[in-house]
């Protein structure tokens, strides 16, 4: 007869089921813990729910609100002065209105024990929770402080929504005359201070002088290698200045039609040039990437404004600092400082390249164009104060007469006219090339509002000048306004 086979040790699952419930032993575990630590803690697991409750509670209490149990001075009085006396008849002297009751739903127990907690800095100084904190005094020199500690905080004040302002109203504008005469694009324009005559420079290589009230030519100058980019007229002197792709900058006398100085110094084709209102310079930039201040008299060039990081498409002065203001290729506007001869500020706002500037006649700011962007800005500092939204295309061209209607003119033949103040485009037009010409020759390089601000000259890709006006016979009610705020849209 065989012998039975030895008894098998049991296996780790036989051991595991034969553990007593997972409850059991986190029962015996937390008993374990109590009598270890009840010695050194009095033993605080055996204590009453209810005072193990209150200790949550005070603890809670003390952690997230014990700043906020009692109101500064200055609040204080004013909520009470707010109150009225019908109100406090009505609960009596020195009574007041529990914040919640029983009735409201709120946990006997919990109110009771909330009453009951002492302030945790009773003895101490007022709470400043609410009230604008000031720096302590310093040792030796006495105070208290700042004196409007007792103060609300700028924090309690809501933050409203921005009011948008309202846009005043334009008169649209329309076509008033088209002057053809050049052979090429035409990209500088420039309106003599009377105001009787303005002239243009195109890709022919030639500037022209039109008489602005008939639009008919009165002059031609010949004498640029390349196309005319940049026209000025002195206010001061019988001069026009004028610069080109031929890195050339010309003085040419008005009184005898030829170039009497030539300002060499540019290493590359010249885009933009402006004279200083009140001083005797003349500032030119261009693909080479800095701006030349010139001394008008002497040609001398006395200051080279570098800092840019590529072509200076655009360049204005003004009186008072920045008095030289420059955009950029590289997408930055610079302010600069023209006695030191150094940046006061630059404005990296824009995220493409900034092809115009234009300035306010009459207010302290002005506005650079690009193809991101019509962005307004107020000097001295540059602080940025609002986008012109609504246009499409690669604005070439910005323009701005005293009446506030700044125009925009765009590669692609828009046309957009806003309102300074507001920031609202009011009119939005395509230019119409003329016949003979392709669809695509629509451009609007250049524009500039004549001395009165009531009509406005355009070069453009069809070689031709366009002046506009505004409609005589257009009245509010005629073209309302179609202004409707907007949440989204915040002025700065």
């Amino acid at each position: 007869m065989m012998e039975s086979p030895t008894a098998l040790p049991p296996t780790s699952l036989e051991t595991q089921s034969s553990l007593p419930p997972a409850e059991v032993l986190v029962r015996d575990s937390a008993k374990r813990t109590r009598e270890l630590f009840s010695g050194d803690f009095a033993n605080v697991f055996l204590l009453d729910d209810e005072s193990s409750r209150k200790s949550l509670v005070t603890n809670k209490i003390r952690t997230e609100y014990d700043d906020l149990r009692e109101l500064p001075a200055a609040l204080a009085a004013k909520q009470a002065a707010a109150t009225s006396a019908a109100k406090r008849k009505k609960l009596g002297p020195g009574s007041s209105k529990p914040l919640a009751t029983e009735a409201d739903g709120a946990d006997a127990s919990t109110m009771k024990m909330i009453e009951g907690i002492p302030s945790s800095g009773a003895t101490g100084p007022t709470t400043t929770a609410l009230t604008i904190r000031g720096k302590a005094p310093m040792p030796g020199f006495g105070g208290a402080g700042n004196a409007q500690k007792n103060l609300p905080g700028s924090s309690l004040v809501r933050n409203n929504a921005v009011q948008q302002v309202k846009p005043v109203w334009h008169a649209p504008w329309k076509l008033m005359r088209v002057i053809a005469g050049h052979l090429g694009w035409v990209r500088a324009l420039a309106v003599e201070p009377n105001n009787q005559w303005f002239c243009t420079g195109a890709g022919d290589r030639t500037v022209k002088i039109w008489d602005l009230a008939s639009g008919s030519l009165k002059l031609t100058l010949t004498g640029h290698i390349s196309t005319v980019r940049g026209l000025a007229v002195s206010p001061r002197h019988p001069y026009l200045f004028s610069c080109g792709e031929d890195k050339m900058v010309k003085c040419w006398d008005l009184e005898s039609n030829r170039v009497i100085r030539h300002y060499h110094g540019h290493l590359s084709g010249v885009y933009s040039l402006a004279l200083h209102p009140t001083l005797d310079v003349l500032v030119t930039s261009g693909r080479d990437g800095v701006a030349r201040v010139w001394d008008m008299r002497t040609r001398t060039n006395v200051m080279v404004l570098s800092g840019h990081q590529g072509t200076v498409s655009s360049v204005v002065t003004q009186e008072a600092d920045p008095q030289v203001i420059t955009g950029s290729m590289d997408s930055t506007v610079r302010l600069w400082d023209l006695a030191a001869g150094k940046t006061m500020a630059v404005l990296t706002h824009h995220k493409k390249s900034v092809r115009t500037i234009t300035t306010h006649p009459k207010e302290f700011t002005f506005a650079s164009g690009s193809a991101d962007n019509i962005k307004q800005w107020k000097c001295p500092e540059g602080a940025f104060m609002q986008n012109f939204e609504g246009f499409g295309g690669i604005v070439n061209t910005l323009s701005v007469n005293e009446d506030d209607v700044l125009f925009s003119g765009s590669d692609n033949g828009e046309m957009c006219f806003f309102d300074w103040k507001s920031g609202h485009r009011f009119q939005k037009m395509d230019t119409t090339a003329q016949p003979g010409s392709l669809e695509a020759e629509q451009g609007v390089f250049c524009s500039t509002f004549d001395k009165t601000g009531l009509r406005l000259i355009t070069g453009e890709a069809d070689k031709t000048i366009k002046v506009w006006k505004q409609d005589e016979n257009a009245t509010e009610e005629t073209h309302p306004l179609d202004w409707k705020p907007t949440l989204q849209r915040r002025r700065y």
